[in-house]
């Protein structure tokens, strides 16, 4: 009689996929979590700030470059738990993470496209410096 060995049941996070009712229960709380604070940054943090500036640019300026900073922090807090997810083959929470750094990602890329707008440089009409323009 010879007794083969099973193979050793594997540790490793990604030898299964997450049950669907963990991953859920991790996925719609942080969803949720995720689109409260966006929106609770953007009317607030931001949107009050801008309401107090009261026409003052340094302060409104101020309270945008805190925006696009703030934006880029809760990008990279979203995206290592999606790749954390990821690797626990966690579907749902990758998938809600996901869509929460891309509303993140176009917010920072309207607030910076806003910032670039506001902040051009003057064009140089004039090419020559001896043309006395």
């Amino acid at each position: 009689m010879t007794d083969t060995l099973s193979a050793p049941d594997s540790r490793r996070p990604w030898s299964r996929r997450t049950r669907l009712g963990v991953d859920l229960a991790f996925a719609v709380p942080l969803f949720l979590s995720g689109i409260a604070w966006l929106a609770f940054d953007w009317i607030y943090a931001f949107g009050l700030e801008v309401w107090a500036a009261q026409g003052d640019e340094a302060r409104i300026d101020a309270a945008s470059l805190a925006h696009m900073e703030r934006l880029r922090t809760l990008l990279i807090a979203l995206l290592v738990p999606a790749v954390l997810a990821g690797i626990f083959r966690a579907r749902w929470t990758v998938i809600a993470h996901l869509l929460i750094a891309l509303l993140a990602g176009g917010a920072l890329t309207a607030a910076q496209n806003e910032w670039d707008s506001d902040h051009d440089l003057p064009t140089a009409t004039c090419v020559r410096y001896s043309a006395n323009c």
